[in-house]
């Protein structure tokens, strides 16, 4: 049964990665970054079944080489979090052959070059050894910005946001790709990009594992993701029995009820009354409607009487409490994760990748040594060599300064007599020097004769340590890049339900504001209150102004 995946990433230099680094994962290729000089080297790597690139019309002819082509992306961007590409990873059909499979990786990635003007690199990967062996898939791994004759030019920023539909859009459209694919090869599966809500399925989704939950499932280990899997798998198992019970039932009630076959009188009295009735009927359309004709499946209508639909038996209800209570699990543990999720610290899971981004480049530089060094990691026989190298030299140069000594007395060797004696005397104590020259020669072969034994005897060792060395730092950095990946994607999960959570109150306290608007509109208008009188003081008493004292004369005046 063909299955439906498409999902677009980007690859940022704020989580420690690059452009690069990513092409030549994904392609199995050896590309040497000039912007950082690390050498991504992955020739070694098993699974790559194709790769290639899709360039635009216009594109330069330097573009075609991929190490170039990744490392021009590189320095296009200067920022140190720049986002440096994106991709979409799809999975191809297995009912497909390896051509076709190639062929409908390739008609997608050329629609996306010829869309958005960008550079695509698209890379076929094979199932796992140990995995699903219908997981056939493909990278595509798209720069960040449109290609020209000129170069790099401005950035593809219609598919930076979800919000644009532009993902929705192409997500659509692989579909409508793979299926046009699986019709052309006669294979009746087909594909459905929409979530099982919106194609009206019952069914319960399960979870993606990733790399590492998927590495621990393989060696016998229980994971909490994979637990979750098989309850949601139980699940639908036991809905899709119940579906069918149903439907058993359905077809026994309804044999049941279907009238047994008459007699051979009584069906004919049968047959003579239903053509009798659609010979009536056929008169009245023809008088009533003369141009239209009698439709003749009618008759197979009135030929067979239907049977009576049963309706479906109804649920009771501690069948529905069961499936419920089974439901239960799977359901808290969503909950459990999505709460996971919204509380998950980004920041630290960003450091945290990209420490491991980090120690992930360090294991790439630091190959282990081969296995010449490790059979001679105390220097024997590299010792040994310099010293017998030495030894035959300075053999030669007394042997060469005997030999021009003796060029130029050699009229005195003839006739001892005629040299001094201090000459005479240097005869032996050169020859000398050259024996015991001779004799150190001999001693420095002979322990490099020694330390050569003892190399061959350590190769086969070495080897086989050279061997687990690389094997374990190949593990290591399988088991690291899966982590980052599994990192990767908890943030990126992290990220989109955070925002879904902040999207989902921001059109809450919007709904809400709605409401209060449409309550105040709907609330009848209230006549105008008349603002309240003043507050009358009461009046102050009057205090009367004093008469003056009347003068009387004095007496006797």
């Amino acid at each position: 049964m063909a299955t439906y995946h498409l999902s677009a990433k980007t690859i940022s230099r704020s989580h420690g990665r690059s452009a690069t680094g990513a092409a030549a994962y994904r392609s199995g290729a050896r590309i040497a970054d000039e912007r950082t000089g690390t050498i991504h080297d992955y020739r070694r790597r098993r699974g790559v079944e194709a790769s290639l690139l899709i360039l635009p019309d216009d594109a330069p002819d330097w573009a075609s080489d991929r190490a170039r082509l990744w490392n021009a992306a590189e320095q296009a961007e200067t920022r140190k979090n720049s986002t440096v590409a994106r991709e979409f990873e799809i999975a191809l059909p297995a009912e497909l052959d390896a051509e076709q499979r190639q062929r409908l990786a390739a008609d997608f990635a050329r629609e996306l070059v010829a869309r958005h003007g960008c550079a695509a690199d698209v890379a076929i990967h094979q199932p796992g050894r140990n995995g699903d062996h219908r997981n056939h898939h493909a990278h595509v791994l798209l720069t960040t910005r449109r290609l020209t004759a000129a170069g790099f030019t401005e950035k593809t920023r219609e598919l930076d946001d979800l919000k644009s539909g532009e993902i929705g859009r192409w997500r659509e459209r692989f579909a409508d790709l793979q299926n046009a694919r699986l019709r052309e090869a006669g294979v009746e599966a087909r594909v459905d990009h929409r979530s099982l809500e919106a194609q009206g399925n019952d069914r319960e989704a399960t979870i993606h594992l990733g790399p590492t939950a998927t590495a621990l499932e393989r060696r016998g280990v229980s994971t909490r993701l994979g637990e979750s899997n098989r309850a949601v798998q139980a699940s639908n198992a036991e809905r899709q029995r119940d579906a069918e019970a149903r439907r058993d039932a359905e077809r026994r009630e309804t044999e049941s009820t279907r009238p047994a076959e008459p007699q051979a009188a009584e069906a004919e009295t049968h047959d003579s009354a239903q053509e009798n009735i659609i010979q009536a009927l056929r008169e009245k359309t023809a008088r009533l409607y003369p141009t239209v004709v009698f439709p003749s499946p009618l008759e197979a209508v009135f030929a067979e009487p239907p049977a009576s639909q049963s309706p479906p038996p109804e649920t009771t209800e501690a069948e529905r409490q069961r499936r419920a209570d089974e439901a239960e699990p799977a359901r808290r543990q969503r909950e459990a994760e999505r709460q996971a999720l919204l509380s998950a610290d980004i920041p630290a899971l960003e450091r945290e990748l990209s420490e491991w981004t980090r120690h992930q480049e360090w294991l790439a530089r630091h190959e282990p040594p081969p296995a010449s060094w490790l059979a001679d990691q105390w220097g024997e026989l590299a010792q040994a060599q310099r010293a017998a190298t030495a030894a035959g030299q300075a053999l030669d140069d007394l042997e060469v300064a005997y030999a021009d000594w003796r060029q130029v007395h050699k009229l005195g060797l003839l006739l001892m007599a005629g040299l001094p004696g201090s000459q005479r005397r240097e005869v032996p104590a050169r020859e000398q020097r050259i024996t015991e020259a001779r004799a150190m020669l001999e001693q420095a072969q002979a322990a490099l004769a020694v330390a050569q034994e003892a190399y061959n005897a350590r190769l086969p060792a070495a080897e086989r340590e050279a061997r687990q060395r690389a094997e374990d730092g190949r593990r290591q950095l399988a088991a690291l890049q899966g982590r980052i990946e599994e990192r990767a994607g908890l943030i990126q999960r992290a990220k989109a339900a955070q925002d879904a959570e902040r999207e989902r109150h921001e059109a809450e306290a919007e709904r809400r504001q709605r409401e209060v608007e449409q309550r105040k509109t709907q609330e009848p208008e209230r006549p105008p209150v008349a603002p309240p009188a003043p507050k009358q003081e009461p009046p102050k008493l009057a205090i009367p102004t004093p008469r003056p004292k009347p003068r009387y004369p004095a007496p006797g005046g």
